[in-house]
């Protein structure tokens, strides 16, 4: 076990509004209208995740627009503006974290629904140690083909298991099953109670569930400029799935932010303790 504490965030309505409708309008297509066809695959059983991946590379193979590309999707990705604040919370929270705890560090982690060419292309993404998303695979000329990776509900949880074992990174790749082998409490790279996860939508229920029982921190939030979603973003509280319920706004001293902040002093002076309590 190390000394390190792991944020993880989801993306669209988190870090930012949601990059999947913004590139579908930058496109040229209607957002409500893409987003109402994608509600009778649902009804027919369809995951949500594979359905609206499903839907896009429809769109893209039968409209007389130009197809969506990895290039396109990566020049929206550069162009996607996140919340206030988000550019400077990594450096904020892994300067406090040392301030209370000399031996702690913090790393930064991206589990998202959302498409991983847009959001490996923003200028955050420099600060995830590891980001998993949903993929396309690519034809050689950079359209979209078929869908190549899905992370949707339970997926998350199994990313939270590979932050904990260490399961991230080049060496990674190629060995999905890793993520199965079993790793001994005392071995693990993070433990559950040293991380936290910061999201908003149904897909991030389970990594609420998970970390609020084995003693991680989740915090909900919700966009101040999103109406329609406040009602969601307040089921989680009523249920008792986070532990905070904050505006995605990360300016210093925002709700937010401070609640970040805590977290992390939180976790780092019961790391200081454990490691005292170890040494005596």
């Amino acid at each position: 076990m190390q000394n390190i504490i792991a944020v993880v965030f989801d993306f669209d309505d988190t870090l930012a509004p949601d990059s999947t409708s913004s590139f579908l309008e930058t496109w040229g297509l209607d957002v409500k209208a893409f987003w109402r066809s994608v509600e009778p695959l649902l009804a027919n059983g369809w995951d949500p995740v594979p359905a609206y991946l499903f839907k896009m590379i429809e769109e893209s193979n039968s409209r007389g627009l130009i197809p969506i590309t990895k290039t396109l999707l990566e020049q929206h990705g550069r162009r996607v503006h996140t919340y206030t604040g988000v550019g400077n919370i990594f450096n904020r929270l892994q300067k406090h974290a040392v301030s209370v705890n000399k031996k702690c560090s913090v790393e930064y982690y991206l589990i998202s629904s959302g498409i991983g060419t847009v959001l490996r292309s923003n200028p955050i993404a420099k600060h995830f140690s590891e980001i998993w998303a949903s993929d396309f695979h690519y034809l050689p000329d950079g359209r979209i083909s078929f869908p190549k990776n899905i992370v949707s509900y339970t997926d998350k949880t199994r990313f939270l298991f590979q932050i904990s074992k260490g399961i991230f990174g080049t060496e990674s790749k190629g060995k999905p099953f890793e993520v199965n082998k079993k790793v001994s409490e005392e071995n693990l790279r993070v433990p559950f109670k040293h991380m936290i996860f910061v999201g908003d939508g149904y897909t991030d229920i389970p990594c609420f569930s998970m970390l609020k029982k084995n003693g991680g921190i989740p915090i909900g939030v919700y966009d101040q400029e999103n109406r329609e979603k406040w009602g969601r973003a307040w089921g989680f509280a009523e249920d008792g799935r986070v532990s905070n319920l904050v505006p995605a706004d990360y300016s210093k001293r925002s709700a937010l932010s401070n609640s970040l902040m805590m977290a992390v002093e939180s976790i780092a002076k019961k790391m200081a303790l454990q490691s005292q309590t170890y040494q005596g």
